[in-house]
């Protein structure tokens, strides 16, 4: 009885001190995973702790130094962040410090002396430990494998070469969309516009051309001239804007020292055909881009017309039917964008702006922070530019800008233009009178804010369309032409 109230007070004590070091042990996980490196100062190893700190301390100031710039130097913030090679860098460098941060997480554990703690409390602080590290780990190698893919997208995507001159206070960007189907032989540009925009405004116009223009005058710097001089045509009509990009690579020993051929000559014929001069280009594969829908987390619009999905048109419901706000999927919106067994090629282009129009509109700096890794991947998988990344922050900005105006659209289609035997001097005279209806816009908002109205925007018929076809009403041919209007709110309104 004596020797057992003799050894009482003594294994309190010693229980009470294993309780103490796991507080202690706790603590300095806290501190680590905090501020690593303060729980090394904390147990007196002077030298690593100040490393972690030192470390911690440079973050902390790298981020707000990024938090200041994105109020105060935007545009260098995006040219550093889309620079290939300095995401490249800078996954190693969060590979690195994620690691070493890991590494301070268990060195804390052991600093705290588990061996004091007893055997099952140093047991679970070490699990802890071993959590704690292993999660901050796995998140820096996410990290650093989305940045390398981001990079590389970036390198692929950005590869520079445009002119980045404003041509008459404007940029001009040849948006194409490319169809390469396993049916077809070579690349078909299906899908070609001109999106000229104030240099200073954002404010836009986008000039639509049907894919089917016949007679196309190549320029007179174009090598193909000496082929066709009287522009490229046939007897068979096969000769068409969109056959320019497999022309051109189907004679590449005409194009020496140039990247792409293809790319190179549907410039030259869209700057002849509308007299714009063209800075940028940006192809985009219309099968792949539904993975950049997808990362978008996908587009919303008001949708006034229906869409069969994939030919089908069965019953009501493989039709995208009318109706606001719609969500559409990557798929969805591919086929919304591309369907033309129901229509035509022209009520296609409208659907196309309509897609266009809803990515920019949704395409804000926050779905792109939260969603950069996937949209970087797709990007680099679907699209082909020659924007350098020098240049994406004025872009950008100037697209910020376009978001909170109307985008004036023009399509070269029936009545305006017959494709068969098109009027390129109208074309030209409409692309010089629309940009100068924009640039009145613009110097009546500067002169009087908030009271400039939008373009006006011209119909090509009067006849309401179709709005609510299913399997048993389906639209004409007929039907369909009547939706070909530069008023895209008879196809579509983007969110």
């Amino acid at each position: 009885m004596a020797s057992t109230e003799a050894n009482t007070p003594s294994a309190d004590v010693w229980t009470r001190s294993q309780a103490t070091k796991l507080r202690r042990g706790a603590t300095m996980l806290v501190m680590s995973l905090v501020v690593p490196g303060s729980a090394q100062l904390a147990a007196g190893n002077r030298r690593l702790g100040l490393a972690g700190v030192r470390i911690w301390g440079a973050l902390v100031v790298a981020a707000l130094v990024a938090l200041v710039s994105v109020f105060l130097a935007r545009n260098v913030l995006l040219a550093v962040l889309t620079t290939g090679w300095v995401l490249w860098a800078a996954s190693w460098v969060v590979l690195a410090i994620g690691l070493f941060w890991a590494f301070l997480i268990v060195n804390a554990w052991w600093a705290a002396g588990p061996r004091d703690m007893g055997a099952v409390r140093a047991g679970v602080l070490g699990g802890i430990a071993i959590v704690l590290a292993g999660a901050v780990a796995s998140g820096a190698v996410y990290v650093s494998s989305a940045l390398r893919s981001s990079g590389s997208a970036f390198s692929t995507v950005l590869g520079g070469g445009g002119d980045t001159a404003v041509k008459a206070g404007r940029y001009n960007i040849l948006l194409i969309g490319s169809d390469a189907g396993n049916d077809r032989t070579g690349t078909r540009t299906d899908s070609i516009s001109v999106a000229s925009v104030d240099a200073r405004t954002g404010r836009t116009v986008l000039f639509g051309l049907p894919r089917n223009l016949e007679n196309v005058p190549l320029g007179d710097s174009s090598p193909l001239t000496k082929r066709y001089p009287n522009g490229y045509s046939c007897p068979t009509h096969e000769c068409m804007l969109n056959a320019i990009y497999t022309l051109a690579w189907d004679n590449k020993a005409l194009y020496p020292g140039v990247k792409d051929p293809g790319l190179e000559a549907v410039k030259e014929a869209v700057h002849t055909i509308t007299g714009l001069e063209i800075n940028y280009y940006a192809m985009v594969d219309m099968f792949g881009f539904k993975d950049l829908i997808d990362a978008l987390g996908g587009i919303h619009m008001d949708i006034n017309i229906a869409v069969p999905v994939g030919g089908d048109t069965s019953s009501a419901k493989s039709w995208i039917q009318p109706g606001p706000n719609r969500a559409l999927t990557g798929a969805e919106a591919l086929w919304f964008a591309r369907e033309r067994k129901e229509s035509t090629d022209y009520a296609r282009m409208q659907r196309q702006k309509c897609v266009m129009s809803a990515m920019l509109h949704q395409m804000d700096p926050l779905t792109v922070a939260s969603k950069f890794g996937q949209i970087a991947a797709a990007s680099g998988q679907v699209l082909v530019t020659d924007v350098p990344s020098s240049e994406v922050s004025t872009l950008a900005d100037l697209a910020m800008k376009a978001r909170s105006l109307d985008i004036a659209n023009v399509s070269f289609a029936p009545p305006l233009i017959a494709p068969g035997n098109p009027d390129f001097g109208l074309i030209r005279q409409t692309v010089a009178e629309r940009i100068a209806t924009s640039q009145a816009l613009d110097k009546a908002a500067a002169s009087s804010p908030g009271k400039a109205s939008a373009a006006p925007t011209a119909s090509a018929s009067s006849v309401t369309p179709s709005t609510n076809p299913t399997a048993a009403k389906r639209p004409t041919v007929a039907e369909s032409v009547t939706i070909q209007t530069d008023d895209l709110t008879s196809v579509c309104t983007a969110r």
